[in-house]
């Protein structure tokens, strides 16, 4: 990769091409792990309406409900997305755009996966004991997942970089 996303000389022995090849195989790693966790939060997701309880939900409830299905059928697509480019730039000698490309793609599916976890906390605990704890619950995972998947790498780039600077 070039430009400021480039990774510094790890030391490796590895041309560009062979790079692209272990960062994009990483990156596919990535997308099954976040796959999974998406697949079973839809899955709930999609046996609840034949819940016999379903029918007792508020207005605001079903809108939660609904867009939080929204989030998961747009985050599965997001996780398919590389799969789907890599298809169409197959032997293309692509591999660095396509590899620049998936990474921002999995920020976007993680960002995806934050939103369709603070949804289903959210509704699980608007559900189950009230307003004001599903708004508490989700306002609360939201600033956890924050700090976990901005902050936190953040903080550990930086670091990073004060370790390297002379």
């Amino acid at each position: 990769m070039t430009g400021p996303a480039a990774p510094k000389d790890d030391g490796r022995d590895e041309s560009l091409a062979e790079r692209m090849d272990r960062n994009w195989v990483e990156l596919l790693q990535e997308l099954r792990v976040l796959q999974t966790g998406v697949q079973i939060l839809a899955g709930f997701l999609l046996t609840l309406p034949f819940q016999s309880r379903f029918e007792t939900l508020d207005d605001y409830q079903i809108r939660l409900y609904l867009a939080t299905v929204v989030v998961a059928a747009l985050t599965t697509a997001t996780i398919l997305l590389p799969v789907s480019v890599h298809r169409r730039l197959f032997r293309q000698g692509l591999k660095e755009t396509l590899v620049a490309s998936a990474d921002i793609i999995a920020k976007i599916a993680l960002a995806g996966v934050a939103l369709l976890s603070v949804g289903t906390t959210s509704l699980i605990f608007d559900v189950t004991i009230g307003r004001t704890a599903g708004v508490i619950a989700g306002v609360g995972l939201l600033a956890v997942l924050a700090l976990l998947l901005v902050l936190v790498p953040a903080r550990i780039r930086r670091q990073a970089r004060e370790e390297d600077s002379p």
